[in-house]
């Protein structure tokens, strides 16, 4: 269910929800008129995802016994893996470090950090978030809301 769903991508159409009726608001204060639109905009972009769910489902599991058919899940499965890894390196590297460099790579490019541009706020999140979680057992939840507040204090302060 979570590689059908929209992930960043619906951040990205709230804000612009919010913003355009924020900006167009006829009739209705503008703060009540974007939180509006940014409701109507999620609800609009995971609307068709859910039905796709809910259709597909039973069929997609008579279908789980077809070798072909299988063995092209699994491919496009392995895909979305590495797009979200490649995701969490990107947003990894453009977090912890100041500054970036495009280095010619095959046939792209790849960011490489500026090692002397560490953002040590955000490395020390980062860091603490890890050791949280994967060393005292931390819900995920409660170490967001706990580095959000941190991070935002920090800003805050700054």
């Amino acid at each position: 269910m979570a590689e059908t769903t929209p992930g960043p991508l619906i951040m990205v159409t709230q804000f612009v929800g919010f913003l355009a009726a924020f900006r167009e608001a006829t009739g209705l204060p503008p703060l009540i008129a974007a939180t509006l639109g940014a409701i109507l905009t999620t609800w609009v972009t995971f609307l068709p995802c859910f039905l796709w769910i809910f259709a597909g489902a039973p069929f997609i599991e008579r279908l789980r016994g077809n070798r072909a058919l299988s063995a092209a899940l699994s491919a496009i499965t392995a895909a979305v893996v590495g797009v979200i890894l490649n995701l969490a390196v990107w947003f990894g590297i453009h977090t912890l470090f100041g500054q970036v460099r495009e280095v010619p790579f095959a046939a792209g490019a790849i960011d490489l950090p500026v090692l002397t541009s560490v953002d040590w706020p955000a490395l020390a999140l980062a860091v603490g978030a890890i050791l949280a979680m994967f060393r005292f057992k931390a819900g995920m939840l409660p170490v967001l809301g706990v580095c959000s507040v941190l991070g935002a204090a920090y800003v805050m302060i700054i």
